[in-house]
């Protein structure tokens, strides 16, 4: 069984209703307590998806922090399940006169209402660590995504075996449904996923300030065309 698997079935602290209740909690502070923090990796992934093309989803999107930081020529939807923190986020919406806002709406990040291939790209910032299932949730990301499209991820990243990596567990087992998050994530998360779908390819996956506690990641899914000829193309012989 691989480390993703095992983590994921030994952890199990998170259900939605801990989530909902969590955030309906830091709704009224979230802004105060981790726009500061968190300003960097919002800036990298949406500087990132404001290069793709085709309509943009920020998954997620909590009270709208990153919403201005999108282009302004740019198509935003964004999705929570967090109703206080839409709220909050369509508030900044009409506040800043976000008009690249396209809506807002409360969905489950696993099970989501939007056809197949709807987006050129899927922003989700400091969520995998929040959904019960996150390799549900990629695949969710991956289905509402257009070929030649990206996701980008902004993620705490565990280390192994080192004095954060087991407080980090202790943490999981004792604070996760209080906290509404898992402050323990492992990287074979991503990358078993990533191995198990051959239409996926990852792009990108690098530190973000500060001191590298957030990792961005990019995955493409493969145009159509290029998933083809890859497929077809010759295997190059080993000689004996």
């Amino acid at each position: 069984m691989s480390e993703a698997r095992n983590f994921l079935r030994e952890v199990e602290t998170l259900d939605n209703g801990n989530v909902e209740a969590a955030y309906a909690r830091w709704a009224p502070i979230y802004d105060l307590t981790f726009d500061i923090l968190l300003k960097p990796g919002r800036r990298a992934a949406a500087a990132a998806a404001s290069n793709t093309h085709g309509p943009i989803l920020d998954v997620g999107v909590g009270t709208g922090l990153e919403l201005p930081m999108f282009a302004a020529n740019t198509q935003v939807v964004g999705v929570d399940l967090s109703e206080p923190m839409l709220r909050r986020a369509a508030q900044r919406v009409r506040r800043e006169r976000l008009g690249h806002v396209a809506g807002l709406v409360k969905m489950d990040a696993t099970r989501m209402a939007f056809a197949d291939a709807s987006f050129g790209c899927v922003v989700a910032p400091y969520v995998l660590t929040v959904v019960p299932e996150p390799q549900a949730m990629l695949d969710e990301l991956a289905r509402v995504l257009r070929p030649g499209g990206e996701i980008v991820l902004v993620n705490h990243v565990s280390g192994k075996d080192d004095a954060i990596a087991l407080f980090e567990a202790w943490l999981d087992r004792h604070m996760a449904p209080k906290l509404g998050w898992r402050p323990q994530f492992p990287w074979s998360i991503i990358g078993d996923w990533i191995e198990r779908n051959p239409q996926m390819r990852l792009v990108e996956r690098r530190p973000l300030a500060p001191f590298g506690l957030f990792t961005l990641t990019r995955i493409e899914r493969l145009p159509v065309e290029r998933k083809e000829r890859e497929r077809s193309a010759p295997k190059e012989l080993a000689l004996a």
